[in-house]
């Protein structure tokens, strides 16, 4: 399972989850490829410590899929931040689509995913 996968916080793992040819986008930045996800995984999980994602599958009709997801992390001075969003992508195809989330800060005590 994907969740799973990107819980390890182990870049390469995770990137054997998706296609070689894979097209991501995070915010401004385009990445394609294995090594691209794999080089993005280690610049996010350096800054977001302690990362914990649940995803959640939130419908689907043909070739597309979209899921709901909410992880939450802290930075080096120890604030705490809960990012959430959905994503959409084709159907048991992992090479394109795209995601939207926001980042909230919340402070320690009101952590729920980790």
């Amino acid at each position: 399972m994907a969740e799973d996968a990107w819980n390890t916080r182990e870049p390469v793992r995770v990137s054997l989850a998706y296609t070689p040819d894979s097209i991501w986008r995070n915010r401004a930045e385009f990445l394609v490829g294995r090594d691209a996800i794999v080089q993005f995984l280690v610049r996010k999980w350096n800054k977001e410590l302690d990362y914990r994602l649940i995803k959640e599958l939130w419908a689907f009709h043909g070739n597309r899929i979209a899921v709901r997801f909410a992880y939450e992390w802290h930075d080096d001075s120890g604030h705490w931040y809960r990012s959430y969003g959905n994503e959409v992508r084709p159907r048991r195809n992992t090479k394109g689509g795209g995601n939207h989330r926001d980042d909230s800060p919340v402070s320690g005590g009101e952590t729920v995913h980790t």
